[in-house]
């Protein structure tokens, strides 16, 4: 009597690139893309994401922009590297807290989370290093709209299919797969 091993489970690993925390909607809309696999007993899906932490210099030279015109009036105030130091852990605690939540909402939807990463790299960067080292199938980058980034194809979609080899989606987070295609939203873009 011979016994045929068990069918053995191949990953099939999806890397995402998130602007924010999903939620419990933008995480099944991202479950819903992959859930005919679930009928293959040979495949397991399995999410590996990633979310850029926002640079605090950076976010201190913005705002310092902004008030620019200020300079006329006051001389510009230059915020201590201090002050810098504790924005930038401010926001290495909100993008931790993102990323945790966008794994509980991801799992909560019947997926498998690999991993889940802050990243300081330039996104896209990170988003290559991540589909080569978990040999990924796919990738998929949730944002919001980003119009003119888009216009001129400098986006992080844009970019990840100049230097991806795996096919590259583009969803807007907070809006259905629906609204995307029926033109009520930026829409879907690219497969």
């Amino acid at each position: 009597m011979s016994t045929d091993p068990a069918p053995r489970e191949e990953p099939y690993d999806v890397v995402l690139l998130v602007e924010q925390a999903l939620t419990p909607a933008d995480a099944a809309q991202v479950r819903a893309l992959h859930v005919e696999l679930d009928d293959d007993p040979t495949i397991e899906v399995i999410y590996h994401v990633l979310l850029p932490m926002a640079d605090a210099a950076a976010a201190v030279e913005a705002s310092l922009g902004v008030i620019g015109g200020a300079d006329l009036i006051a001389p510009p105030v230059t915020p201590s590297p201090d002050e810098i130091d504790s924005l930038r852990e401010e926001y290495r605690e909100q993008a931790q807290r993102d990323i945790d939540a966008t794994a509980e909402a991801l799992t909560a939807s019947g997926a498998h989370v690999g991993s889940s990463a802050v990243v300081t790299d330039p996104p896209v960067d990170a988003l290559s290093r991540k589909v080569t080292e978990v040999d990924g199938r796919e990738a998929i980058i949730l944002t919001r709209p980003h119009l003119v980034a888009e216009f001129f194809h400098v986006d992080w979609t844009s970019r990840a299919r100049r230097k991806l080899g795996v096919p590259v989606l583009h969803l807007l987070e907070h809006e259905s797969l629906e609204e995307q295609s029926a033109g009520g939203g930026e829409g879907v873009t690219g497969v």
